[in-house]
């Protein structure tokens, strides 16, 4: 037995069963890194040199100046889902949309989209919205499964909604720049909401009692003190909207300075709501604390699997398996969203972009896909990670704030058409690349219409051109660290 050909297979095989066990996602990578590094010196498969790779990638990890931006946008959407700029929004916007059939829904959709513009993190919007919201649509009268239902799924919209930080890990894991995935974000981010919103106009069509509007002695006429009510959440948010994502996107700012810039912006939110304390910023310092934490050991135990299993053509093994696939091109993009929902089902977006992206980055590659266009698909497809079984935390975060009266099992059977909405997302980005690429400011090659807009090609370039032998991991592994900065 040729035991090179199956140590791609035994790794792949042990990564599995450690999951499926619950050991914690980043000491189980390191541990299998540095197991089969040990069985690969001693059968031959490597020599000791090439661990010598393994220091210079955890220092790279360490001086990544892009990942600054991940405590920051914490921190900002820390402060923000207690200053009470959530309440605002969705008193106000509920009642300027409270008079039709679904009114405190669609408001739940668009405050959930500003919301995920100026956090960044799901946690923020689905326990703010839950909290302020829940209450009042199930006084209303509102179906509990559509109504829990719209808000955990208006707040996983902050996934794909600029800054999200999936963005920020899927670019410094593909070796894109961040303002590339924001930009191409804001298609799919604005289809993503309008889907959403019909589904809700569908339901107020078909089952107008389930999403009845608010009772008439219940509203506020529409005027000057509920516009202004509506202007005093929203002018705001528009204002750090513009200070994060709009520096980004016009080169002003790059994503850790955008993010720092950010987190002031939550604090000076928080003075003018009269909220800043120092119980909060506290709180928010933990929090951030917390999730940088878990980052970066998923991260450095992430690099040493990815290392070893480079050094026994790990990558090899995937590209022939993933490029033998019938259906060419098409064929690998079903099989990878199949996959990314499937592995969503057990792993959270943070461990799918550090174990998987960097394995399929390579092949898309090789592939000539847009590599900023894949990037945004897989975050597509990786939203659902949040809204299904058994570790679906947009349900888990609504389960521990949602009246008693409100079953379990209405949370997750609520779930289910949100879930099935965001994989015809994922659909639409696939059959309609230009979603994505056209907000891009300059594409770098010509396209192939006979195989898609995701297909970049060279019509004078020869046939095998773009086809880079090194892959982002080969880079990391020899101390490499992309340019992240945005400035132009």
């Amino acid at each position: 037995m040729n035991w090179l050909e199956i140590m791609p297979e035994l790794m792949f095989a042990g990564l599995v069963i450690f999951m499926l066990i619950g050991f914690p996602v980043a000491f189980s990578l390191a541990a299998l890194g540095l197991l089969f590094a040990i069985i690969g010196v001693a059968l031959g498969f490597f020599t000791p040199d090439f661990l010598q790779a393994l220091p210079l990638r955890v220092f790279g990890i360490l001086s990544n100046e892009l990942l600054l931006a991940i405590p920051f946008f914490t921190f900002m959407g820390a402060i923000l889902e207690r200053c009470g700029l959530a309440e605002d929004l969705l008193e106000g916007t509920g009642q300027l949309f409270g008079g039709v059939p679904g009114g405190l829904a669609y408001a739940v959709i668009f405050v959930g989209a500003i919301l995920g513009a100026i956090t960044g993190t799901v946690a923020a919007s689905v326990i703010a919205m839950g909290m302020i919201s829940l209450p009042i649509m199930l006084r209303y009268g509102y179906d509990a499964r559509v109504a829990t239902g719209v808000i955990a799924s208006s707040g996983t919209i902050t996934q794909l909604i600029p800054p999200s930080l999936v963005l920020v890990v899927l670019a410094d894991q593909i070796g894109k720049p961040v303002g590339d995935m924001y930009a191409g974000a804001i298609g799919p981010s604005l289809v993503q909401v309008a889907l959403f919103a019909a589904y809700i106009l569908l339901v107020s069509v078909v089952r107008p009692q389930k999403v009845p509007p608010i009772p008439v002695e219940q509203r506020v006429p529409i005027g000057w003190p509920l516009l202004r009510r509506v202007l005093w959440g929203m002018l705001p948010s528009i204002a750090l909207i513009f200070l994060v994502l709009g520096t980004v996107l016009m080169g002003l700012a790059t994503p850790t300075e955008a993010g720092a810039m950010g987190a002031v912006g939550a604090m000076l939110l928080a003075v003018m709501h009269r909220r800043l304390t120092w119980p909060l910023v506290r709180q928010g310092m933990e929090t951030t604390m917390r999730i940088t934490a878990m980052v970066i050991f998923i991260l450095i135990g992430s690099t040493v699997f990815t290392l070893v299993f480079q050094g026994v053509d790990g990558g090899l093994w995937i590209e022939h398996m993933l490029t033998s696939l019938p259906g060419g091109v098409t064929g690998f993009l079903i099989f990878v969203s199949v996959f990314v929902f499937v592995l969503a089902f057990f792993l959270d977006f943070f461990e799918i972009a550090f174990i998987v992206v960097p394995l399929l980055t390579p092949v898309a590659s090789k592939l000539g896909i847009d590599l900023v266009w894949f990037g945004v698909l897989i975050c597509v497809v990786m939203q659902t990670s949040f809204m299904h079984p058994p570790f679906g935390f947009a349900l888990f975060y609504l389960r521990g704030i949602a009246p008693k009266e409100v079953k379990s099992s209405d949370i997750y059977w609520g779930a289910v058409p949100w879930v099935v909405l965001q994989l015809i997302m994922a659909a639409i980005v696939i059959v309609w690349p230009q979603l994505v690429t056209a907000w891009l400011e300059k594409p770098t090659t010509d396209v192939q219409r006979n195989t898609g807009d995701f297909i970049q090609r060279d019509p004078n370039a020869p046939a095998d051109a773009g086809k880079d032998e090194s892959s982002p991991a080969d880079d990391a592994a020899a101390g490499y660290q992309p340019e992240q900065s945005q400035k132009k």
